[in-house]
């Protein structure tokens, strides 16, 4: 069985840092390209990064560049997002999924999903 696990969530107060870890079971991570979305109350789940396969491509939403950065931890089969300067709109739940394919942004082309780990970011 496929399932992907965030953790790293929590707390934080407005331009502090938070990094969030994706580990996969059931899967080849490498296989895949890794995104993070996010979730805010009572809106839609959004596009946030993306990492390819090799790890030589990154994609970001603008709202998050310069500030975030994703990478692949091959040693341990694990996809993190560095987040800094943080904003209070950066508050939502994060979810990561696995894609066949590279350059989408839309979560239909994602899969996998986890249970989703909550950053709040306090002004």
């Amino acid at each position: 069985q496929v399932q992907l696990v965030e953790t790293g969530g929590g707390l934080v107060q407005a331009g502090g840092s938070l990094r969030l870890s994706c580990a996969a079971s059931g899967l080849t991570f490498t296989d895949y390209t890794v995104g993070w979305f996010r979730q805010a109350p009572g809106k839609e789940r959004e596009f946030v990064a993306a990492v390819s396969r090799g790890g030589g491509s990154t994609n970001y939403a603008d709202s998050v560049k310069g500030r975030f950065t994703i990478s692949r931890d091959y040693a341990k089969d694990t996809v993190h997002l560095q987040m800094d300067s943080l904003k209070p709109e950066d508050t939502a739940v994060y979810y990561c999924g696995a894609s066949w394919d590279w350059g989408s942004k839309r979560i239909i082309d994602f899969g996998s999903w986890g249970q989703g780990t909550q950053v709040t970011v306090s002004s």
